[in-house]
């Protein structure tokens, strides 16, 4: 079994071949590959960690589509004041699928 810890949108992963992720939003179109640094490798018993291996090690990711996360709304509230504001916010984020650990 192999698996690999990525960094992705400023998050750790753990990824497998054919895994799909849900990361903050990637500049690409759908259909175009990306490549994410590794931070841990394991391949069976053997578990690669140190920064020298993990240079020669490429994590290829396909870009599936482009979405938005759920809405959050933020409301501020003070006492006594009358004062009260309400915004709303959506994540941008991009679907990607891991396609290879090499």
């Amino acid at each position: 079994m192999v698996y690999a810890v990525v960094r992705a949108s400023g998050r750790q992963e753990k990824v497998e071949v054919g895994s799909i992720l849900t990361v903050n939003r990637i500049a690409g179109d759908s259909g175009n590959t990306v490549e994410l640094p590794a931070v841990l490798l394991v391949d069976g018993d053997s578990v690669t960690s140190d920064a020298e291996s993990l240079a020669k090690v490429k994590v290829t990711a396909e870009v599936l589509d482009d979405t938005r996360g759920p809405k959050i709304v933020i409301q501020r509230y003070k006492n006594k004041t009358g004062y009260k504001s309400r915004q709303g916010h959506r994540q941008d984020l991009t679907r990607i699928k891991v396609t290879g650990i090499k």
